[in-house]
């Protein structure tokens, strides 16, 4: 990890090039947008199918001994395993494609998760295997979150530098709507097996079938990106504004208090973003009356809700910047988080408010919190310094909020789901306010 090597010439075919590739056009920030929100939407489909699948399905199928608590507990830890791998994967990755191109690496990262998503799909339960059920579950939870890491392919921060003036917002949210998108599909998918299939069929082999359909969108999807990102007018494009991976030893060196600082700025979204998702399904099947099915048909209405906030976010960053529409979007979550508690556990209407409101301000501030520092990257350090502050924000953010969130109100009430929220609100606080301290130190 010495340099940078080149390695275009590795990353496309030896065969003459298709005449589009061989051109000098120019390429759009609306195209850019098109191979971003195809890549987001397939990750956040197979995201959010493992992480429904471990509130409704893993505890029973794969901790059977286990209280339904402690067996949902369990299967959120598992869940968790993806993002403390995440950084890892990248790190990896950004190894592979200066040896041998971006192609490879996005056809490895994606073959990998793939694979994993499709082993979980077969993977037997606890009374066929035993405890190598599990360890071979959180293996292939490990490895799809080595796969997300590895298949960072620099096209947000492409979007991001090729954005025209004044509309920076509206094209950061692009890649956003990937979320929402992801989440009602899953959740329309689980719902209708729900309603359609006996409880111990849907235990049994039902709750498989959205992993078939995550691992068939996730080949679709990367043929669709490689088609993209391996044109000569993005290879070049790509080179041109030096979004190429650097080692990590001199990013860290150079520019890790800008990682830092941007994992923390969008700690309050990330926090959030599993505890209007995950946490509340896991909720209501413990210790609710709202019947399963009409819970997500909710939470699907909350994901529109969701995408349609990150689309006004666009909107709202361009009129007042992004920086102080996330701090914005930070306060109004501290004050959500006061009446959190309350109302999750105030019955039906409290639970269906909280998933709508919080999906609202969900779509709100997660809509520009990725990138919304990133800024601070020099262009060199750009890509690689970008893929690793999403990481960790995801990381820090967001891994561990349902465990978390579930033991603590589960053992010493919900008023701890409001603390952890308004712990993530106060930390995006503090590092915008640490960011704009910088920069004026810089100025």
């Amino acid at each position: 990890m010495t340099g940078i090597h080149t390695t275009h010439s590795h990353a496309l075919p030896s065969a003459a090039p298709h005449p589009a590739e061989s051109g000098s056009h120019d390429v759009a920030p609306g195209d850019i947008a098109v191979g971003v929100v195809i890549g987001r939407a397939s990750e956040y489909f197979d995201f959010f199918v493992y992480g429904i699948a471990s509130a409704l399905v893993f505890p029973t199928v794969f901790f059977p001994g286990e209280s339904a608590l402690n067996g949902t507990l369990y299967a959120f830890t598992i869940f968790a395993l993806a993002f403390v791998a995440r950084p890892f994967g990248t790190v990896l990755s950004m190894m592979v494609q200066r040896r041998w191109g971006r192609s490879t690496k996005l056809t490895l990262a994606m073959f990998l998760l793939g694979t994993c998503t499709a082993g979980i799909a077969f993977l037997p339960g606890y009374e066929a295997l035993g405890p190598t059920a599990i360890f071979l579950l959180a293996l292939f939870r490990i490895g799809q979150g080595m796969a997300l890491g590895g298949s960072w392919d620099g096209l947000p921060s492409l979007l991001a530098m090729n954005a025209p003036a004044g509309r920076r917002g509206w094209y950061a949210m692009l890649g956003q709507l990937g979320a929402p998108l992801g989440f009602v599909l899953a959740s329309a998918l689980f719902a209708y097996l729900y309603v359609s299939l006996p409880l111990d069929e849907f235990l049994a082999w039902g709750w498989r079938y959205p992993f078939f359909v995550a691992f068939a969108i996730n080949v679709v999807a990367l043929f669709a990106r490689l088609r993209l990102v391996v044109t000569r007018e993005y290879e070049h494009l790509l080179e041109k504004s030096e979004l190429e991976p650097v080692p990590i030893g001199e990013l860290v060196a150079n520019q890790g208090g800008n990682i830092i600082i941007g994992a923390f700025a969008a700690l309050a979204s990330y926090a959030l973003f599993h505890l209007v998702t995950v946490f509340p399904l896991s909720w209501i099947l413990l210790y609710a009356q709202q019947p399963i099915p009409s819970f997500l048909g909710v939470q699907i209405v909350g994901g529109v809700l969701c995408a349609g906030a990150i689309v006004a976010s666009g909107w709202l960053a361009d009129r007042y910047g992004r920086r102080n529409t996330l701090g914005a979007l930070a306060l109004m979550i501290a004050v959500f988080s006061g009446f959190a508690p309350t109302l999750i556990g105030s019955g039906t209407v409290g639970q269906n408010i909280f998933i709508l409101v919080g999906f609202v301000l969900l779509g709100l501030s997660y809509g520009q919190a990725s990138g919304t520092v990133t800024s601070n990257f020099s262009s060199r350090y750009r890509y690689t310094g970008a893929a690793l502050t999403n990481d960790f924000a995801w990381l820090i953010g967001a891994a561990f909020a349902p465990v978390v969130a579930l033991g603590l109100s589960a053992h010493f009430g919900l008023a701890y789901l409001g603390v952890y929220l308004l712990s993530g609100a106060v930390c995006t606080l503090g590092a915008l306010l640490l960011n704009r301290k910088l920069e004026t130190e810089r100025d």
